[in-house]
Parts: C-alpha cells; sequence; structure tokens
C-alpha cells in the first residue's frame, strides 16, 4: 500500500512525517535515547550542586572541624584543643584546607551525582524493586564510590597533627612523601571510611525528605532554604553523632605515617584500652562535631537545593 500524505498540526495535507515508515520498536529506540540524554544532564547538575555546597561549608567550617579532629586524636577537651590552635597563630589555622577542600568537593559532588545515578540506573534495570530498596542501594553505592578519594581523607589528617607541623610543609609534599610507601598508605583507613560512608548515606537521602515534611510548609524561597537547612543540620548532626566512634579509628589509622598498619578492630581496641574502656571518652569531641554538623549539613543541604534552583536560570 503506497504511503498516503499525513495531516499536519495546522490541518493542511503535506508530505510524510519523518517517522512514518518507523517500526513501532525504534520509535521506542528513539524514546529511550532521548530520555537517556536528558536524564544525562540531568545528572551533570547533580554533580555541580553537591560540588558548589560543598565548596561553601568548608571554607565556613573548616576551623571548627579543627578543633574537633584535635579532640579525637588526643583525647583531650575543647578548651585545651582551642589554646593550641591559638598558639599556633591564625596563618595556621587554615593550614590543610586543601585536602578536605579537593577531598569534600569531589566527595560531596559524587554523593549527589552518584546517589541520583544510581537511583535512575537500578530504576531502569529493575523496575519491580520498592522504592525504599531502591534509593537505599544507590545511596550505599554511592557511598562506597566516594571512598575512592581516601588519600586526601589521609593527607588531610597528617596535616592537622601539630605533631608533624616541621615535617610536612603542605599537602603535595605530604603526598611526595607517602609515595615511597606504596599505594596501601595513600588508603590506610580504608574500611572505616567505608563503614562509615555507605551507611551514612543511606540515612541521609532517606531521612532528609521526612525531616523536612515535619517542618512548616514554606511560602517562600527563603522559607524553603531555611527548612533545607534546618532538615539537612538535623540530620547530618544525627548521622555524625552516630558514626563519631568510626572517626575517631579511622583518624588514629591515618596520622601514623609509615610503620605497621593495624587492623580497624584492633585499632578500635588499642584506644577503648587508652580511654579506659569508657564510652564517654569514645565520645570526646562529639559536641563540638554536633555542632559543626548542624552547621555544615545545614549549609550542604541548603546550598545544594539553592544551586539546584539557580541552574536553570544561569543556563
Amino acid at each position: 500500500m503506497p504511503n498516503c500524505p499525513t495531516l499536519q498540526p495546522d490541518g493542511d495535507w503535506g508530505t510524510p512525517h519523518p517517522h512514518e515508515n518507523i517500526e513501532v520498536s525504534d520509535y521506542f529506540q528513539i524514546t529511550e535515547t532521548d530520555n537517556l540524554t536528558a536524564s544525562h544532564k540531568y545528572n551533570i547538575e547533580e554533580f555541580v550542586c553537591g560540588w558548589g555546597a560543598a565548596f561553601v561549608n568548608i571554607t565556613a567550617t573548616f576551623p571548627m572541624n579543627k578543633v574537633m579532629f584535635r579532640q579525637q586524636l588526643h583525647g583531650i577537651t575543647c578548651y585545651k584543643a582551642a589554646t593550641q590552635l591559638r598558639r599556633e597563630g591564625f596563618l595556621n589555622l587554615y593550614r590543610g584546607i586543601l585536602p578536605p577542600l579537593m577531598q569534600k568537593t569531589v566527595s560531596v559532588s559524587l554523593m549527589f551525582g552518584l546517589y541520583d545515578y544510581y537511583n535512575k540506573a537500578i530504576n531502569w534495570n529493575y523496575p519491580t524493586l520498592s522504592k525504599p530498596v531502591t534509593q537505599g542501594l544507590a545511596a550505599m553505592m554511592a557511598g562506597s564510590t566516594e571512598a575512592i578519594l581516601t588519600p586526601f581523607e589521609r593527607v588531610q589528617t597528617v596535616l592537622q597533627d601539630h605533631r608533624h607541623m616541621k615535617k610536612f610543609h603542605n599537602t603535595l609534599h605530604v603526598f611526595q612523601e607517602l609515595r615511597p610507601y606504596g599505594l596501601k598508605e595513600y588508603y590506610r583507613g580504608l574500611t572505616p571510611i567505608l563503614l562509615r560512608n555507605g551507611p551514612s548515606n543511606v540515612l541521609f537521602f532517606g531521612l532528609r525528605g521526612p525531616f523536612k515534611s515535619m517542618l512548616p510548609e514554606a511560602k517562600s524561597q527563603l522559607g524553603h532554604t531555611v527548612n533545607d537547612f534546618l532538615s539537612g543540620a538535623m540530620v547530618g548532626a544525627l548521622i555524625s553523632t552516630l558514626f563519631f566512634p568510626i572517626n575517631v579509628v579511622k583518624t588514629r589509622m591515618q596520622v601514623r605515617v609509615g610503620g605497621p598498619r593495624y587492623p580497624t578492630l584492633k585499632t578500635f581496641r588499642i584506644i577503648w584500652r587508652e580511654r579506659g574502656h569508657s564510652v564517654r571518652h569514645m565520645f570526646l569531641g562529639v559536641h563540638i562535631n554536633f555542632t559543626r554538623s548542624l552547621v555544615s549539613w545545614g549549609i550542604i543541604n541548603a546550598s545544594y537545593e539553592l544551586i539546584k534552583t539557580m541552574l536553570p536560570q544561569l543556563s
């Protein structure tokens, strides 16, 4: 049967439609390609939003994080940790910011971007899975992928320890000094990071929506930003408190340069013994960690959502 003219949208009879001779299966292939292209663009935006949110956060909270780090490492009070930093001077206050700035911006970018990517990939390949299971798997996979950035966290830990101030000058110097020890030295502390990243991502992406829904309904952009800050702050502070002992173990493992590599469990037992088998002492520094996380994750969540609303206007 010969091709018949096709009725155009304006009602005129014209030439055959360009897709008129395409089989149904071919049409769906075109649709899938279009959908994947749109999905790819959306994923890029997620990475950009995560990067920007982390940049704002790190520059604002680094001094607070440094005080907490000293408490985790030495088991000292907040006052003593702050006194150490004051004696070292203002110029050294931001010593070591480059590794967390590099690591955290990329890490949070991966956190949001890969969560979105894995979520769509799992939905596409396993559409029968329930939404909570899909989101949980996506969050766990995104958190585990972030662990490839362990070397940056490792270098940050070395630079923040005052015992290394005269030995290591900057980020590049630490990377160079670790090279003779091999690749494993860069990834010292990988196990506790994996134990922290995956489960904490699951909790963050699973709770930030419900937490926000409990807040008064926002009537303006400012209201939405405030609610995003509060929900991110509450969820982030809760998660960081739950995983605080894991960070204590991670810090102890990563601060050493060279020497034996103790497993995670053995490191925990050493710290547990040193701190008098006290749960309270394992949480030394948790109050400032809680405060820092309130501010930090509030900033990250609010900045992420704000940048996400701004990107379409800038493009």
